[in-house]
């Protein structure tokens, strides 16, 4: 088929369980695609590095008109980028919180092992819904400050705002970034009224060190406090909820790494490491040039679409060996699982805690664990991929 038609199939829901042989067509018809729709595809390792890290790359979505209000910082650029990231930075990591996730070891341990109370031998499970959804959202609601019980409120929005997000060549988008705009408005509303209902009243949750911040000058305003909130409160789940169930799917279908992993528990940060390579819980990013630029040859306008497929980029066989093969023990992993450059993931180190303690847990029920459905359905997100259940047998 055309390489021209590339980015229409890798998104085409039919792709969703196995998308790498699509990334390998990618890799050799680039390393750039000009796509039908006006987009470049861009599916090597050292190029997708290259221009993570390429100021001339913008994330900005204004950068093409495509919205007026001011993003999360996740999409917007230097300096503005750098100045709200360390605003949000400042209640959750160093050098201002040094302590924050590091704290939360002892909670995740607490949530996930309340969470498995219930799993018995010869029961059946959604490792989704029961175990990996239900985890990071409790995480992330203790850390923001977020009431666990109004979960299905915020989860309703996230589904919107993702699947305005996502990836959609060839698609009238015109309802879902609608209902993408009204869940925005209506998530960060509810987020900026819980914070001022702690403002003047401290409490030990990110959403009252914002409003309660005593520097005039490191204080988001109320549009601020609001796209930072909601992108906290949905990248500090969804995410995170892939990697977790990628790595069960992955473990399942691997058992010699599985028997591995059980007989040395150690691994886990290897193992971990390998599945943000192996199956990433993010595929795809877009950016805008902001002049013309060459790469690797191929010219690119000023504003032309380019969509960057970083898991592709983890599967490049010019920077992994056997890149195909699921390998814990691999060496130089300098994956792109959190992305990388000034947007690299904000959330990597929770993540890779909630990752390690998840799957750490289950490993017991693992071993005589199978899978009643492979592959599984999968969510509709080709950006966010992963998938939407993932029924076992204990």
């Amino acid at each position: 088929m055309p390489s021209e038609s590339l980015l229409a199939r890798i998104t085409d829901y039919a792709s969703r369980p196995n998308p790498y042989p699509l990334y390998a067509e990618l890799r050799e018809a680039g390393p750039v695609v000009q796509q039908a729709d006006g987009s470049y595809l861009v599916g090597t390792y050292h190029e997708i590095a290259s221009l993570l890290h390429d100021p001339r790359m913008s994330a900005d979505p204004r950068s093409r008109g495509e919205v007026t209000h001011k993003p999360p910082f996740l999409r917007l650029d230097d300096p503005e980028h750098h100045r709200l990231r360390t605003l949000a930075m400042r209640p959750f990591g160093p050098p201002h919180s040094p302590g924050r996730v590091d704290a939360m070891r002892g909670e995740i341990d607490r949530i996930t092992k309340e969470l498995m109370e219930s799993f018995e031998a010869g029961q059946q499970i959604d490792v989704v819904d029961d175990f990996a959804y239900p985890l990071p959202v409790t995480v992330i609601c203790r850390l923001l400050g977020v009431p666990r019980e109004d979960e299905p409120l915020f989860r309703a929005w996230s589904d919107a705002l993702v699947a305005a997000a996502d990836v959609r060549p060839e698609q009238d988008t015109t309802e879902t970034d609608k209902a993408g705009d009204q869940a925005r408005i209506e998530m960060g509303g509810y987020l900026v009224n819980l914070a001022e209902q702690r403002r003047g009243k401290p409490s030990d949750d990110m959403l009252s060190a914002f409003v309660n911040e005593p520097d005039p000058a490191l204080r988001l305003t109320q549009e601020e406090l609001a796209e930072t909130a909601v992108l906290l409160l949905i990248a500090g789940h969804e995410t995170t909820v892939n990697l977790i169930t990628n790595g069960v799917l992955t473990l399942l279908r691997q058992p010699e790494h599985l028997d591995q992993l059980r007989r040395d528990p150690d691994l886990l940060p290897r193992v971990v490491e390998e599945l943000l390579r192996y199956e990433p819980p993010v595929h795809i990013r877009e950016r805008i040039p902001l002049a013309d630029i060459d790469v690797a040859g191929t010219s690119i306008a000023q504003g032309a679409p380019v969509v960057l497929v970083l898991a592709s980029g983890n599967r490049d066989p010019r920077r992994f060996h056997d890149p195909d093969r699921f390998d814990p023990t691999r060496p130089d992993n300098e994956h792109l699982g959190f992305g990388s450059g000034i947007h690299v993931c904000y959330g990597a180190p929770l993540a890779r805690i909630e990752a390690q303690a998840a799957l750490g847990a289950l490993l017991p029920h693992l071993g005589t664990a199978r899978l009643v459905q492979d592959p599984p359905p999968y969510r509709q997100n080709a950006m966010l991929r992963g998938p939407r259940h993932l029924p076992i047998q204990l």
